[in-house]
């Protein structure tokens, strides 16, 4: 049975964050300087002057790409607890890894095959 001295350094470490971040959003303000301008209210101030329109085109065969590399990168993760338990789940564990693999390369050669990782076309 738990105890509520269990919960005593959880609270404890919650209590010190919760602490901890209000100090800093009511002392930083008051610490740091108040520079107001022309320039430094301005939406940009980076230090480098505009140029041109900032809502250019992009090709979608970035974002299509950017998406891709997330989606097998995430799918990659799910092996992981077969590695850690591979010895436990013997031939049921091998057969559904195998499965799932098969799921995965049949997606992505779906991918090559629409011409989805070719940059130039």
């Amino acid at each position: 049975m738990s105890s509520s001295e269990d919960y005593l350094p959880i609270l404890l470490q919650a209590g010190v964050a919760l602490g901890f971040v209000i100090l800093v959003l009511v002392v930083a303000p008051m610490l740091g300087p108040r520079l107001k301008g022309k320039k430094k209210d301005a939406n940009w101030e980076c230090g480098i002057e505009e140029v041109g329109n900032a809502r250019f085109p992009i090709s979608i065969r970035y974002l299509l790409t950017a998406i891709l590399f997330v989606l097998f990168d995430v799918e990659v993760i799910f092996f992981y607890p077969y590695a850690v338990n591979f010895k436990f789940l013997q031939m049921d564990g091998l057969v559904a890894v195998i499965i799932f693999v098969a799921f995965f390369l049949t997606g992505f050669f779906y991918v090559l095959k629409k011409g989805a990782l070719e940059w130039e076309k």
